[in-house]
């Protein structure tokens, strides 16, 4: 074998493992899983399915989160897998039972605390925002209503995946935006969500 070949083979090895090793921190199987869940979740027919979704697109961010650093993100993930859990068992009752609300409440208060305690600047303040405004959208009967909290929350969330370099993230923020969009779309011209 001729020294350029061998030269060549080498220089082609030595850039895969330089680009490998320089995508892998931002890459995980976490970070894909929960991209995947996350547009999933927008284009789901119904109330319970996009809440189903969404938890498991929060659990799979969570650690995706929690691998970056980024603790606001992860406490904010993980209050999403109960509220998005309960929203979906209980939510959509006629009627509710007792301690929804106050449950929905008590997240309320747990994402203003951990946003103080795990506070980052501006990654957290959009982290924050962005689990306040997904807590209110799991509170509503409605799927359109609903969509239309999770949009601000996640332009939010957009926010916070920008400034925390989360690749999945900012990526699933856009394909849920767009989801949600054309959801919200196919709603307003005359073919109604299931609720």
């Amino acid at each position: 074998m001729s020294s350029q070949v061998v030269l060549s083979h080498e220089v082609l090895r030595d850039t895969v493992l330089a680009l490998a090793e320089t995508v892998s921190g931002h890459l995980d199987i976490f970070g894909a899983l929960g991209l995947l869940l996350g547009f999933a979740a927008g284009m789901m027919p119904r109330r319970e399915a996009i809440l189903i979704a969404s938890a498991a697109c929060a659990a799979s961010f969570a650690l995706h989160f929690l691998r970056l650093g980024a603790h606001t993100g992860t406490a904010m993930c993980v209050i999403s897998v109960a509220q998005s859990l309960a929203a979906a068992r209980f939510g959509g009752r006629a009627r509710r039972p007792a301690w929804f609300v106050p449950f929905f409440g008590l997240g309320f208060v747990a994402v203003l605390g951990l946003t103080a305690a795990t506070w980052n600047g501006w990654p957290s303040a959009c982290a924050g925002i962005g689990a306040l405004l997904a807590t209110r959208a799991r509170l509503q009967t409605e799927a359109g209503a609903m969509r239309r909290l999770f949009l601000g929350a996640s332009l939010a969330w957009a926010g916070h995946n920008l400034l925390v370099g989360s690749a999945f993230g900012l990526t699933c923020d856009l394909l849920t935006i767009s989801g949600l969009l054309v959801a919200m779309g196919r709603s307003a011209g005359g073919r109604p969500a299931a609720a």
